[in-house]
């Protein structure tokens, strides 16, 4: 990620108005984001993973994803216009996380709404949320627990939260989810969605959960009561234990608040995530699970603490 400046930016836009690009608005939390690509299949996985946004609606982000044999594989961003660069992506994983994060330092500055790189659920009423590093079971442990009878999707990958003195308001911010291949082979329940999914060079793509959850199985928002940070250390024996609020923003500092995706990264930007942290912990009850049991071992601690352990089916 490289930050360029108002005039670097025009030159660049300049520079590939001519390009025969397609393009898309969505509604991001409320902004409107508009991605120009010549992929069309990156296209209709954009479209396939956000809510739709009117094109009359001007954009307060821009997306530009750009294929040029004479640049490396590179992010530049200028941040006045929040205009996104984004040269020789050939994974939209990647695009989708430019997308949210570039969202996510506009709602932090200007409306007090914060993102957070992880899976939240709506458990009966009571909100749950699971943060963690990649390739810790966050998205795998979030899916299991949408098993359960009155459980609701929100996320399983990225939300917004707005604080109060009651709690924490999680909102969702993508239609539908981006899965890994190997989803149903965890939970036998998914394996009819896995089998009506394009996926990419990557193993990924975008899932409609609702084709086996049910129409009801997503909505809109939560209030957060419980915190699962998570982590993988054989070398602690410790399957889960109880943090405060100081040792679970600590833990968030530690690991980089568990969100590769931020696009400006300062000591500003530092502070007010750090803020934010603190005081989303400070509302919640904080755990820490570390996954090196079974998928199902692992899933049976997070239902104890939520205090349930019916499945759907």
């Amino acid at each position: 990620m490289e930050i360029i400046d108002v005039e670097r930016s025009a030159e660049l836009r300049s520079r590939y108005k001519g390009l025969k690009s397609y393009s898309s608005k969505v509604n991001i939390a409320g902004l409107c984001v508009e991605f120009l690509t010549e992929d069309r299949e990156h296209l209709k996985m954009w479209e396939d993973n956000f809510y739709s946004m009117s094109e009359d609606i001007r954009a307060h982000a821009k997306i530009y994803s750009i294929n040029d044999p004479s640049c490396d594989m590179r992010v530049l961003f200028e941040p006045a216009t929040n205009t996104a660069f984004l040269f020789n992506f050939d994974y939209y994983g990647w695009i989708k996380s430019i997308a949210l994060g570039v969202s996510g330092n506009i709602l932090e500055e200007a409306h007090d709404a914060y993102s957070v790189h992880g899976a939240v659920l709506d458990m009966d009423g009571v909100g749950v949320t699971l943060i963690a590093p990649s390739k810790t079971g966050k998205t795998t442990q979030s899916w299991g627990l949408l098993r359960m009878r009155d459980a609701h999707l929100i996320s399983d990958d990225w939300y917004f939260v707005r604080l109060g003195d009651r709690r924490p308001i999680a909102y969702g911010s993508e239609k539908n989810c981006y899965i890994d291949a190997d989803i149903g082979d965890v939970w036998e329940e998914y394996k009819p969605l896995v089998s009506h999914v394009c996926f990419d060079n990557m193993g990924r793509g975008i899932a409609n959960v609702r084709w086996v959850a049910g129409e009801s199985s997503v909505i809109p928002m939560t209030k957060i009561r419980y915190v699962f940070l998570m982590k993988r250390d054989h070398g602690d024996p410790v399957a889960m234990r109880r943090l405060s609020p100081e040792e679970g923003a600590a833990y968030l500092v530690e690991n980089d608040l568990c969100n590769p995706h931020q696009v400006v990264w300062n000591d500003h930007k530092t502070a007010i995530r750090c803020r934010f942290f603190s005081e989303f912990l400070s509302k919640c009850e904080v755990y820490l699970v570390n996954t090196i049991r079974t998928a199902q071992e692992t899933q049976e601690l997070i239902r104890d603490v939520i205090g349930g352990r019916d499945v759907i089916g």
